[in-house]
């Protein structure tokens, strides 16, 4: 048995503080009812043994003694009357008593002051113990002595008992109803997080298909929503990585092809003529710069997600970056009968960014939005958004996107429309390297698309001053 397995941690912790909830309030309980039961016999003597007294101190003749002794008898009271000397002078029933002796001095004298004697008393030979109540006879300032009343607390031990034993009882059932609700809650709790450990251990092993039941709505099952969730992801990282490796082979293959046998044709001079050699030449120099930008590519991406590019912060006007990246990309989309208009809001806020990533973001994106557009064209808006920021708005009548691929398409190794991306190029690294240089100077970016009507990109980036505040 697993004794450090959460249902016992969690099960022992609420018992514990079951019972350092019960055991006081069982303990106080009992005090409550044994000082009732005290308390009723103690205020009926007290009050018997000022009638007494009263009545004694009323007449001050010894026939009244003697008639409450006994009456005494006849009730069975036990009770014994004291002269002012603290002498006895009259007993009903008290064997530890005789007439003629004395009470001790201390009691005589509180009597004497107009106190009250309450104490508890022992029967050497009966062994009963009984509650005393002992009040003064007063008449005016005259003390002329004093009236014992004695109650058994046999009865009252027998009812505290009785008590006792009910809240033992109740303490037991009380106990055992817990440690079953303790158990049940336990394995409620625990069941849920021992299914989610295997799970994760299976998930650890390679077995991405391993799911979790969601049963709740709290944060158990809000945790077990987020293993399924790692699963899922996991698993699509996996297929994008195999699918990565697959494209990158097929990218550095065709090169490579390229390369190696049009390398061969000029080395066996195997071409005809001169200009049949510059176009051999000419395919070497363009593979040469396709593999060597894939390269970068990769290069750059790895250094981004290890946090080991540098940035040159400095305050950037957008509007200048943005056209030049424009004016660059314009004759790439005359080629392809397309058209780039641009629309610059003037007077904008000056950003505080690095102004070569921030030219290589939209060069990226305008390349893309040229690769994947055949016809209509694209639009370049630049204005001032919200909360102090720069806003720019990338457009195109392209291919467009479909609606489930776009959470996807801002993650390495992946690639929308496979067979339609090796057609038109690209590695699937250019947005993913877009998206982390757009956080990396604190921006935001966000894609709208419809398949055969085009895509929009949003980008934000803050111009306030507090920005320059949080890169120092």
């Amino acid at each position: 048995m697993r004794w450090n397995r959460i249902v016992l941690k969690l099960g022992g912790s609420i018992i514990l503080l079951f019972l350092l909830v019960l055991l006081p309030l069982g303990f106080v309980t009992d005090q409550i009812f044994s000082g009732f039961y005290y308390r009723q016999v103690q205020d009926q003597i007290d009050v018997l043994s000022s009638r007494y007294a009263q009545s004694i101190a009323n007449s001050r003749d010894m026939m009244t003694v003697s008639m409450i002794e006994m009456m005494g008898n006849f009730a069975d009271v036990k009770l014994f009357i004291v002269d002012a000397d603290g002498k006895i002078i009259a007993n009903s029933g008290v064997s530890d008593v005789s007439e003629g002796s004395f009470v001790p001095p201390a009691e005589t004298k509180t009597l004497a002051q107009g106190g009250s004697i309450q104490k508890e008393y022992e029967d050497p030979v009966s062994k009963d113990r009984f509650l005393v109540s002992g009040k003064p006879i007063l008449s005016g300032n005259a003390f002329y002595g004093g009236v014992y009343v004695l109650s058994s607390i046999k009865g009252v031990h027998e009812s505290v008992q009785k008590v006792r034993e009910l809240l033992i009882l109740s303490g037991i059932g009380a106990f055992f109803l817990g440690l079953g609700f303790t158990f049940v809650l336990s394995r409620k709790l625990s069941d849920p997080l021992i299914q989610m450990e295997k799970a994760t251990r299976q998930i650890a092993k390679g077995e991405l298909d391993t799911r979790v039941e969601v049963t709740s709505g709290d944060e158990i099952g809000s945790l077990a929503q987020a293993v399924n969730d790692l699963a899922n992801d996991l698993r699509r990282y996996r297929d994008n990585r195999s699918e990565f490796f697959a494209n990158i082979s097929h990218e550095l293959r065709t090169p490579i092809t390229y390369l190696e046998g049009y390398s061969k044709v000029l080395k066996d001079r195997l071409y005809q003529t001169e200009e049949e050699k510059e176009q051999y030449l000419e395919i070497i120099h363009q593979e040469s710069k396709r593999l060597t930008r894939l390269i970068d590519d990769l290069f750059e991406l790895s250094k981004m997600e290890e946090g080991k590019v540098g940035l040159n912060f400095e305050w950037i006007d957008l509007a200048e970056i943005v056209e030049n990246s424009v004016q660059k990309t314009s004759l790439k989309a005359k080629a392809k009968g397309l058209e780039i208009k641009a629309d610059i809001q003037r007077d904008l806020p000056l950003v505080w960014g690095d102004g070569l990533r921030m030219e290589q973001i939209f060069m990226n994106l305008l390349d893309n939005a040229i690769r994947y557009t055949e016809q209509g064209g694209i639009s370049v808006q630049m204005r001032s958004g919200d909360r102090g920021q720069v806003e720019v708005l990338i457009e195109d009548t392209g291919i467009g996107i479909p609606e489930e691929e776009l959470p996807y398409i801002f993650e390495r190794f992946y690639r929308v429309e496979k067979s339609r991306s090796r057609e038109h190029g690209g590695t699937g690294l250019g947005l993913a390297i877009v998206k982390k240089l757009v956080d990396l100077q604190h921006g935001t970016i966000e894609v709208f698309s419809q398949v055969r009507k085009g895509t929009r990109f949003v980008i934000k980036f803050p111009a306030s001053p507090e920005g320059k505040e949080e890169q120092r």
